[in-house]
């Protein structure tokens, strides 16, 4: 059985058909609060519609009709986004404040960030941001997170928390930036510090932004130093340079102190070996693990994709070993591109 549910903290439109007036209510950023000229660099933040096919594996989890924003990154042309948006899309339209939508295109995309840099096929006239870095951002600093619309659309708000943060989706952040209050158009918003400089991208809604707190409402943003080392590999190729970890193609879900499959991908690694939902994850080649970052960081020590893994798993009750062929992400990616 293959079962996949939305994917909490992704959806491509947001909230805004709920928050709209608790983003009335939030904070603004000030022209005297910041060392930049603040209209003129919010004005580096796009609006970014995508169509997807239907018969794309991400519509049933994000969707044919996405939207969310882009951040202009030089002379080029080239935008940084958040990778679900554009991913599997058949046409990227970008507009910005005050002109005509242009098309764009995916030239590169990074499974392991999250990242997506798309390209116009025509300029857009606005200024471009400096990137600056989050490596030196700790928690309470005050931040602006500033999707498409310029300072009406742009909150005042404040780092509450840099730690660790595994997705279900086979992903892992070693500091992932949280931020606090909740903006509700976060997809590929830009993430700026007071000194005008990009440093996240965003990437999900949480409801734990505060460490330890459940009732915490905010957002994940992707630290843009994660960019860096890969950009001219994803211009050039449209990927980073391999070897590429192994992947198994199901979601997993940490709950009661365990790890149970919540979804497999049809044709993926874990479906051809017969891992099915529901089944729990009690180890790796003999070895327990009993936490999301401790199973991918055990499953990617392993070797590169493309190695066999023994998965150890508990099904009605029993014990059970799966050996399972790891892939390339990447390898999928391309099978349903070409279809």
């Amino acid at each position: 059985m293959t079962e996949i549910g939305k994917i909490n903290g992704h959806r491509p439109s947001g909230l805004l058909h709920l928050l709209d007036p608790s983003l009335k209510l939030a904070p603004h950023p000030k022209e005297n609060e910041v060392d930049f000229d603040l209209e003129l660099g919010l004005s580096a933040v796009v609006r970014l519609s995508s169509n997807v096919p239907e018969e794309a594996f991400s519509a049933r989890v994000l969707g044919t009709e996405r939207e969310g924003n882009a951040i202009l990154l030089g002379k080029d042309n080239i935008f940084v986004t958040i990778g679900y948006l554009v991913v599997d899309a058949h046409t990227i339209t970008l507009q910005a404040k005050g002109k005509q939508k242009v098309q764009a295109e995916v030239i590169g995309y990074n499974h392991e960030s999250g990242l997506a840099l798309i390209h116009t096929l025509s300029a857009l006239d606005i200024p471009f941001i400096k990137q600056g870095t989050a490596d030196d951002l700790e928690e309470n600093e005050p931040v602006i997170i500033a999707p498409y619309g310029g300072v009406d659309h742009a909150i005042s708000a404040c780092v509450v928390s840099r730690r660790e943060f595994a997705g279900s989706w086979e992903y892992l952040l070693d500091r992932a930036i949280f931020t606090s209050p909740i903006h509700p158009n976060w997809s590929g918003a830009a993430l700026i510090r007071r000194n005008g400089t990009l440093c996240g991208v965003g990437s999900l809604w949480i409801n734990d932004a505060e460490e330890g707190k459940s009732d915490s409402p905010g957002n994940l943003f992707v630290p843009i130093d994660l960019l860096e080392p890969i950009y001219d590999d994803m211009v050039s190729s449209g990927l980073a340079q391999g070897p590429y970890r192994p992947w198994l193609g199901m979601y997993t879900a940490e709950a009661m102190n365990s790890l149970f499959v919540s979804g497999v991908i049809p044709d993926a690694p874990a479906d051809l070996a017969g891992v099915e939902v529901g089944d729990v994850i009690a180890g790796l080649e003999d070895e327990p693990v009993d936490s999301l970052s401790g199973m991918y960081r055990k499953l990617w020590s392993l070797g590169n994709a493309g190695i066999t893994v023994m998965l150890n798993i508990k099904r009605d009750g029993e014990d059970m070993d799966v050996s399972v062929k790891s892939d390339s992400r990447y390898n999928l990616m391309s099978k349903r591109s070409n279809h």
